[in-house]
């Protein structure tokens, strides 16, 4: 019969109920020692009578930790986030972790400030994913708690940070959008603050110069890796008179916001117009057309993160091969006749 209407069951309850010593129960959970089959079974089998829940983070704090990891995501509604999130918490969960997951809304100050939170909160480990926050802030926090960082390149003894091959991926675009026959391809940027974008748009330019193609300054516009910057890009370059056949957009949000400007404009893509993104976000498949776009394995990438995060929480080296960027060829690009 379970015990619900009386209040928390104890572990002394527990050990009563087994017929053994509250420290041969504590023992038993916490698994610092080996007991008989006989008083295992008893035991389980009050548990499950009982309904006992144990109270995890006390146990943790007596015994150092809490098993729980924190996260640092930049937005809880995001798509980009969440596969990685995804990904972080199938990783830990079979070692007995759990995520506490805050956001920083890309404010170096807040970002900042929710580390703060969740050491105080006594996680094992933080997991950073992107942001503005310094290398130095961040550096600092490992000599805290240990650090896996996605989106920058830093390496110590208790932090490791780690970027994809943008550029690589950002080039093989700009060889398919040039493949097909274009010449005046317009780029619209991410946040400058960011790695990444520095990556993608130096892919754009160097893919430019391989084929001697002058880069025209006048196509390539700022973004902010959301719709509304996409949006705001091409409006952009259409009010500016800019002549382009094709738009590699540094991240699909910044390329939904570009579609819709040209739809407004009655420009057909990719009759008229061509368009990459990069991310391969779940939707990025659905769009009219579905959009050909770089895929970043965000899931894969979670679960490299949650790995290395155990293997530092261990004190044991991981070595994880990193995920591969890789082409998504789709129907918004047209070759050019």
């Amino acid at each position: 019969m379970k015990n619900n209407d009386i209040g928390p069951v104890t572990l002394h309850q527990v050990a009563h109920a087994a017929g053994v010593s509250p420290a041969t129960a504590s023992r038993f959970m916490n698994g610092t020692a080996r007991v008989s089959d006989a008083k295992r079974r008893s035991i389980e089998d009050a548990i499950e009578r009982l309904n006992y829940k144990p109270n995890l983070v006390a146990q943790g704090l007596k015994m150092g930790s809490t098993r729980t990891i924190g996260v640092l995501t930049q937005s809880l509604v995001s798509g980009y986030f969440n596969d990685a999130m995804v990904g972080i918490e199938d990783a830990v969960k079979a070692a007995g972790y759990a995520l506490l997951i805050m956001s920083g809304h890309w404010h170096a100050l807040e970002e900042a400030e929710r580390v703060e939170l969740l050491i105080g909160r006594r996680v094992d480990g933080v997991v950073i994913l992107t942001g503005n926050m310094s290398d130095t802030q961040i550096l600092d926090f490992s000599q805290r708690v240990p650090i896996v960082a996605f989106g920058r390149k830093l390496e110590g003894e208790r932090v490791f940070g780690f970027v994809l091959d943008n550029y690589g991926a950002a080039c093989e675009a700009m060889e398919l959008l040039i493949e097909q026959g274009h010449r005046r391809i317009a780029f619209i940027r991410g946040s400058d603050d960011q790695e990444d974008a520095h990556a993608r748009l130096a892919g754009y330019r160097d893919t430019l110069a391989r084929h001697r193609i002058e880069p025209d300054p006048e196509l390539i516009v700022a973004g902010d890796f959301q719709e509304s910057g996409g949006l705001q890009a091409v409006n952009q370059l259409l009010g500016s008179g800019a002549r382009f056949s094709a738009i590699f957009a540094a991240n699909d949000l910044s390329a939904y916001g570009a579609r819709l400007a040209l739809y407004r404009r009655s420009i057909r893509v990719p009759e008229d117009v061509s368009i990459i993104g990069f991310d391969d976000l779940h939707s990025s498949m659905y769009t009219t057309p579905p959009l050909t776009t770089v895929r970043q394995p965000l899931y894969d990438v979670g679960s490299c993160i949650g790995t290395m995060m155990l293997g530092m929480i261990g004190h044991h080296e991981v070595k994880v091969p990193l995920p591969a960027l890789s082409l998504v060829v789709r129907e918004s690009v047209r070759r050019l006749t």
